[in-house]
């Protein structure tokens, strides 16, 4: 399995799109991996996570054919990652197709609803070009050769948030973006669920801020996090964890944050970081 992050930003980018705080100033002179866009990843090149505004930008970015890709799981409706005013772009007039094209999206109750209205406001449910799959936490479900199980998340409740382990024949990855701690439900379907990560993502928008617990996590909580996927036995010293979705007030860069990280095992996402596992 292979994902690359296409964008690990939280929702005001990195830099801010309007902040000039020393981080933001400091990213914008230096540039490179210091420039985050919003959160989005792919799986090989097939399974988007997330559909947020950048992705025009991600799919040229990274030659990626969106014509070509017609699956997307959703984490939640926030903005920054769901931005469903974009499907218009796939309707008559915008989008010309060779075969058959339909654009699966699956997420829960708030991700669904925003799917139909999109469809309808667009006139999408008559081509046919959009689908909305409402989906459930701990009810698995199948696409291609991957079978996801939906957890729930520490966020915002209304948006219908939810973290999702991910596996096929050969490997399996757990992507939590956006969740604090996850509840004791969550964790013991971890423990049961006869799962181990090869590949784990984990929601670092607080960077070394301490104590974020609820909602999001920073490199203190992450590492907490980590030992806990540990004890379940859904992960060991083998699996790599990696930091993604940093908010400019994480008090940390991409070249500030690496040796807090490499301190306790962690690897740090940038944009376009590909990996294989």
């Amino acid at each position: 399995m292979k994902l690359q992050y296409l964008g690990t930003a939280a929702a005001e980018g990195f830099p801010g799109m309007f902040c000039s705080c020393e981080t933001c100033e400091k990213a914008r002179k230096v540039g490179g991996k210091n420039i985050r866009t919003r959160s989005q990843a792919v799986i090989d090149d097939r399974l988007l996570i997330d559909f947020p505004a950048d992705t025009y930008h991600h799919i040229l970015a990274n030659g990626l054919e969106l014509q070509k890709i017609q699956h997307c799981i959703i984490t939640h409706s926030h903005s920054d990652h769901f931005y469903p005013a974009d499907f218009e772009m796939c309707g008559a007039g915008f989008a010309h197709f060779k075969g058959s094209f339909k654009f699966n999206v699956y997420g829960g109750k708030a991700v669904y609803e925003k799917t139909k209205i999109a469809a309808d406001e667009y006139a999408l449910n008559n081509e046919e070009r959009i689908a909305a799959h409402l989906i459930k936490p701990f009810e698995t479900f199948n696409i291609m050769d991957y079978s996801i199980t939906p957890l729930p998340a520490d966020h915002d409740p209304a948006t219908s948030p939810v973290i999702y382990a991910i596996s096929d024949k050969a490997s399996s990855v757990l992507y939590a973006h956006d969740t604090g701690m996850l509840k004791g439900d969550a964790w013991e379907w971890l423990r049961v669920s006869g799962l181990h990560f090869n590949f784990v993502s984990l929601d670092c928008t607080a960077g070394l801020l301490p104590g974020w617990r609820s909602g999001h996590l920073g490199l203190d909580t992450c590492r907490e996090f980590a030992e806990k996927l540990k004890c379940t036995g859904a992960a060991d010293d083998s699996t790599v964890f990696c930091l993604n979705h940093f908010s400019h007030n994480c008090l940390a860069d991409y070249e500030d944050m690496i040796p807090h990280a490499v301190k306790y095992g962690f690897d740090v996402a940038f944009d376009g970081k590909t990996a294989v596992f």
